[in-house]
């Protein structure tokens, strides 16, 4: 798995299985914005992974930050459920309950 920031790539884990991998356009808003210190991640995966795969590692890097937020996740700007399939360039948002006043 792979993260590109605005300006950095961080490689967690090298494909030794020469496996076929996928990038996604992750877009933080409000708390995931928030744990995360970014507006924006290009995430490489495993194809034939799911949104609830990358969530899991949205909260890994989190470090704590959202064990207790709930998410929902859109994929392409559209909601779907956590074992939709991701495909290569899917922009995947994961929103956090709408707060308010």
């Amino acid at each position: 798995i792979s993260w590109k920031d605005s300006n950095l790539w961080c490689d967690e884990s090298q494909n030794e299985n020469n496996t076929i991998m996928m990038k996604v356009n992750v877009k933080c808003f409000s708390q995931v914005q928030y744990a995360l210190g970014q507006t924006e991640l290009l995430v490489e995966l495993e194809n034939g992974s799911k949104a609830s795969d990358l969530e899991k590692l949205i909260r890994i890097r989190a470090k704590g930050k959202l064990d207790d937020v709930s998410l929902r996740v859109a994929i392409n700007k559209n909601y779907v459920n956590e074992d939709t399939e991701l495909q290569d360039g899917d922009e995947v948002a994961f929103i956090p309950p709408v707060q308010g006043g």
